[in-house]
C-alpha cells in the first residue's frame, strides 16, 4: 500500500470498521490542512474516549498516524509544526483513496464529506465529527478494562525517574548483595562446572531474599497507635491530601476495641514513598520491589493479575527469557506457583515496562483451556489490537535496535506460551527443567541434585573460644540470624550459612498467620539438616554440650533430633529445654542432625517443622548450643 505498513495493516480489518476508522483518520489529516496554524487540531489527547475506544483498539490505526507524522508526547500524540505537511497529504489520499474504492464515491465526495463534519465539530481534544459511529461496539468492561491497562502502563514510568531510583538505591546495601551474588555464583558453578549464569542471575536471587527478610514487612492489621494491641479492619476513612499526594486514594481503618481508636492505613501507590513506609501487601511489596529492581539497572517489569495479585518479572540476560520474582513470597523463577500452588483460577496475566505490554498469562498456566474459558471479560482481537495500539505509541521514540530486540524476545516468550507446563509433584508449579547450576543458587537441588545445598560448613573454634574454652551458638528463625555468642556476640545471618549439609529443607514463612519456620521441601518425604563443630583443630576436645532446639508436628509428622561423635550417637528432644548431653566428652567433633519425615496428604510436608515461631517473637532464640571445651 504505497509503503505505508500502517495502511496496509488497517486494510486487514473487516469492510465496516476501516470504513469506520478510515472516516476519523482523514478527519484529524483534514483538519490540519484546513487549518494549519490551529494548535488544537495538531494534538490529539490519549485519554480521549473516541481516540482510546475507536483509533488504539484497531489494527494499523495508530500507526497510520505516526506515518502521516503524529509523534508521542507524555499525554497526547502531536504533529510537530516541523512534521513535512507533503507526507501527511500523501498518507492522506491513500487512506482516501482506498476508502473510496470501497464506497464506489468519487474522492472528492470524501473529502468534502470529512471537510463539513470537521468545521461542525467543537471538540479541540478529540477534532473528530460530532457522530461518528464506533468501529466495534464498544461495552463497560471494555472501557474498565483499557483504563486498567493504560493507568498500569502509565505507573510503570515512575520507576524510571532517576531521583527515585537514587533515592531506592540510598537504601539498598548493594556492595554487601553484590558480594553475597558473588558468593552464590560460585557455589553455583561448584555444583555445575558448565554454570552459563551471570552475577546479575544472583544479585535477583540477593535482592529477593533482602527485601523480603530485612527491608519490607507485611500488613494484616496495624497495631493500635497507642497500646500496641491488635486491631480489626472497620472499613475505610477519607483520604487527606497527603494521602492522595501520594497516590492513596484508599485508607484502610484498623480499629482497636480497647482504645476505641481508629489507626489509619493509607494504600500508598506511589514507590517512592513506600520506601520510606516499608510495609503493606503484595500491592505495595511488587510496587516497590519493582523500582529497587530498576534501580539496580535490572531490567524488570511489573505484572498484574486481575484475580488479586501482583508481582514482578526481571529479564535474564544470561538465560534469555523473563523470571517470576514474587517479592512476597521470595520465590524466583515458579511461575506456576499460583495456579498450581494456591489454587488461583488465572485469566488474565499482564506485564507492564517502559516499552511495552504484554499478556503473559500463558506463562502461569498450565491448564490453558480452563484460561480460555474463563477469558470472558473483553473480546481476544479487541485486547490484541489494544495492546498492540498501546505498544505503538510508547514505542514510537525506541531507535531501531531496541524495537528489534524486543520484538526478538516477544517470538521467544510465545514459543514459551505455545506449550503449557507439566510440573512436577512438590515442585509448586516450579521449573521442571534448568540448569543444575540455576536450581543449586536458588536452593532447590534438593534430592535431585547435589544432595547437600550448603559447602559444608563447619565451626571451628576462634582464638577467643579457645581462650575461654567454650562454644555458645544460638539462632533465632524470626531474625533468621545466628549469634555466636562465645565470639563476642557475632552475627551471622541466613539459616543456610552455618549448616554443614541440607537435604530437602527450606525456610517458610507464613504470613497470614504470623509463624515462621523450617520444613522439607513440598514433595519430599524425608528432609535433614546437620551442624557440625570441630576442635581438634585449636588443640581441644569436648568436655560437655547442652542443647536445646524446638521442633513440632502434626498429624502423622515425625522430627528426630540426634547428637553424634565418632564414637556415639545420643538421641534428645525438640521441646524447647536445654538437655544435657552425656557420652560425648573425650570427642574432638560433633554433628547435630534434625531429620524430618512422615505427615499426611499432599500438605504433609508441613506437618513436621523445626523452629516454628512468631514472627513478633524477634528476641527468642529457638536453637542454641552450648560445649564446654578443655585441652586434648
Amino acid at each position: 500500500m504505497s509503503g505505508f505498513q500502517g495502511i496496509s495493516a488497517l486494510c486487514e480489518n473487516p469492510n465496516e470498521v476501516f470504513l469506520d476508522v478510515s472516516k476519523l483518520l482523514l478527519t484529524y489529516a483534514d483538519n490540519i490542512l484546513r487549518n494549519p496554524n490551529e494548535e488544537k487540531y495538531r494534538s490529539i489527547r490519549l485519554g480521549n474516549p473516541t481516540f482510546s475506544t475507536k483509533l488504539l483498539p484497531i489494527n494499523g490505526a495508530v500507526e497510520c498516524l505516526f506515518e502521516m507524522g503524529f509523534e508521542e508526547a507524555e499525554t497526547h500524540l502531536v504533529f510537530p509544526k516541523s512534521a513535512s505537511v507533503d507526507q501527511l497529504r500523501r498518507v492522506r489520499e491513500t487512506i482516501a483513496a482506498e476508502r473510496n474504492q470501497r464506497l464506489g464515491s468519487d474522492p472528492n465526495t470524501t473529502s468534502s464529506q470529512n471537510t463539513s463534519s470537521c468545521s461542525t465539530s467543537s471538540s479541540p481534544a478529540a477534532s473528530t465529527p460530532a457522530q461518528t459511529p464506533a468501529p466495534q461496539s464498544t461495552t463497560q468492561p471494555s472501557m474498565t478494562f483499557l483504563r486498567t491497562l493504560q493507568s498500569n502502563f502509565q505507573h510503570v514510568l515512575l520507576y524510571e525517574s532517576a531521583d527515585m531510583q537514587q533515592k531506592a538505591l540510598n537504601c539498598i546495601p548493594r556492595e554487601d548483595l553484590c558480594s553475597r551474588a558473588k558468593e552464590r555464583l560460585e557455589q553455583a558453578r561448584k555444583a555445575d562446572p558448565d554454570c552459563s549464569l551471570a552475577e546479575e542471575d544472583m544479585l535477583v536471587l540477593e535482592l529477593l531474599q533482602w527485601f523480603k527478610g530485612d527491608f519490607f514487612s507485611w500488613v494484616n492489621s496495624l497495631p493500635c497507635s497507642r497500646c500496641g494491641g491488635n486491631t480489626q479492619s472497620a472499613g475505610s476513612l477519607q483520604p487527606s491530601a497527603d494521602d492522595l499526594r501520594w497516590d492513596a486514594n484508599r485508607v484502610e481503618n484498623h480499629y482497636c476495641n480497647t482504645c476505641h481508636l481508629t489507626t489509619r492505613f493509607p494504600r500508598y501507590n506511589n514507590p517512592e514513598k513506600l520506601l520510606e513506609t516499608r510495609r503493606g501487601r503484595c500491592g505495595e511489596w511488587a510496587n516497590c520491589f519493582t523500582l529497587c529492581c530498576r534501580s539496580l539497572g535490572l531490567e524488570a517489569r511489573y505484572i498484574w493479575d486481575c484475580t488479586d495479585h501482583v508481582w514482578t518479572e526481571v529479564y535474564s540476560h544470561s538465560q534469555q527469557r523473563w523470571l517470576h520474582c514474587d517479592p512476597c513470597e521470595n520465590t524466583c523463577d515458579k511461575p506456576l506457583l499460583y495456579e498450581i500452588g494456591w489454587g488461583k483460577k488465572l485469566s488474565y496475566i499482564f506485564a507492564f515496562s517502559k516499552d511495552q505490554v504484554i499478556d503473559v498469562t500463558w506463562r502461569y498456566s498450565c491448564k490453558h483451556q480452563e484460561v480460555i474459558s474463563r477469558r470472558t471479560q473483553v473480546q481476544e482481537t479487541w485486547l490484541l489490537h489494544t495492546i498492540n495500539g498501546l505498544n505503538a505509541v510508547r514505542q514510537q521514540a525506541l531507535s531501531a535496535d531496541r524495537k528489534k530486540e524486543l520484538l526478538e524476545r516477544l517470538v521467544v516468550e510465545l514459543v514459551e506460551f505455545i506449550s503449557p507446563k507439566s510440573p512436577k509433584p512438590g515442585e509448586l508449579g516450579g521449573r521442571i527443567s534448568g540448569s543444575l547450576a540455576w536450581r543449586a543458587a536458588r536452593g532447590e537441588t534438593g534430592a535431585d541434585g547435589t544432595k547437600e545445598k550448603a559447602a559444608g560448613f563447619v565451626f571451628i573454634p576462634t582464638e577467643t573460644e579457645k581462650r575461654v574454652k567454650l562454644f555458645h551458638l544460638q539462632y533465632n528463625i524470626t531474625k533468621d540470624c545466628y549469634c555466636r555468642v562465645s565470639n563476642d556476640q557475632e552475627k551471622i545471618p541466613g539459616w543456610e550459612k552455618c549448616v554443614w549439609s541440607n537435604e530437602s529443607v527450606f525456610r517458610k514463612e507464613e504470613h497470614d498467620w504470623q509463624i515462621v519456620y523450617l520444613s522439607r521441601t513440598e514433595g519430599t518425604s524425608l528432609g535433614k539438616l546437620c551442624w557440625r563443630f570441630v576442635c581438634a583443630p585449636v588443640g581441644m576436645k569436648i568436655k560437655s554440650v547442652s542443647i536445646r532446639a524446638i521442633s513440632q508436628t502434626f498429624h502423622s509428622g515425625t522430627v528426630r533430633w540426634s547428637l553424634r561423635s565418632a564414637q556415639t550417637s545420643v538421641e534428645f528432644p525438640g521441646d524447647g529445654k536445654m538437655h544435657s548431653v552425656a557420652g560425648l566428652s573425650e570427642s574432638t567433633e560433633l554433628v547435630v542432625e534434625a531429620e524430618l519425615s512422615g505427615g499426611d496428604g499432599d500438605a504433609g510436608w508441613q506437618h513436621a517443622q523445626l523452629f516454628r515461631q512468631n514472627m513478633k517473637e524477634t528476641e527468642t532464640s529457638s536453637f542454641e548450643i552450648i560445649v564446654e571445651m578443655e585441652d586434648a
